[in-house]
């Protein structure tokens, strides 16, 4: 193939597919907006938080394979990927997508928890927290949040490592007035402020 031909081949295609071309490139400059945008506000966020700066580096890389995933679909569906007879499979894979990322007891909806608590200000490196579980608590200080959980250290030195999504959807008391003890029932406390009463 001379380079005549080379050049034909490439304004022909061009002028066929302008349309989706400048499309896919639409959608790289979004995903390239939106990762300048979040990597600013993940750092700022962490850098409020006082966590380790490798923390930046891992919540940008993972922020980035989930932008990049949810491109994907635009991308194939810019360039005419035929998305009926896939329509069941991608009806399933969406349901187990979102059942993974946000069900209570599913290991990948503590990605998605580490991202809010990253964003959410009480949750400090150094704060102490009380996570209440019904009528039993946890409580130390916040020393690290991993992509799956949280690392915290007691009183005695102890580490705790608590699943990130039930430390979003737990009740949770940060920095009280009066730390207990690591591990505790709510009741022995309510039952011994009765007796101090009598």
């Amino acid at each position: 193939m001379n380079l005549n031909e080379l050049m034909h081949s490439i304004i022909e295609f061009y002028n066929t597919f302008s349309l989706n071309v400048f499309l896919t490139l639409l959608v790289i400059l979004c995903i390239y907006l939106i990762s300048r945008f979040t990597r600013p506000k993940i750092k700022e966020s962490i850098e409020t938080s006082r966590f380790k700066e490798e923390l930046i580096k891992s919540a940008s890389h993972y922020a980035n394979i989930i932008l990049i995933i949810f491109s994907i679909p635009v991308l194939l569906l810019i360039w005419g990927f035929d998305f009926r007879n896939l329509l069941l499979l991608s009806t399933g894979i969406l349901t187990l997508t979102g059942v993974a990322l946000f069900a209570n007891w599913s290991i990948l909806s503590n990605v998605t928890a580490f991202f809010i608590i990253l964003i959410h200000p009480t949750f400090r490196r150094g704060n102490f927290i009380r996570i209440i579980d019904i009528d039993n608590y946890i409580e130390g200080y916040i020393a690290e949040i991993n992509m799956f959980n949280t690392r915290l250290i007691t009183d005695e030195r102890e580490y705790i490592i608590y699943p990130n999504n039930l430390l979003i959807s737990r009740p949770s008391i940060i920095n009280p007035r009066k730390q207990y003890s690591t591990v505790g029932k709510i009741t022995d406390f309510a039952s011994s402020k009765d007796v101090d009463k009598k």
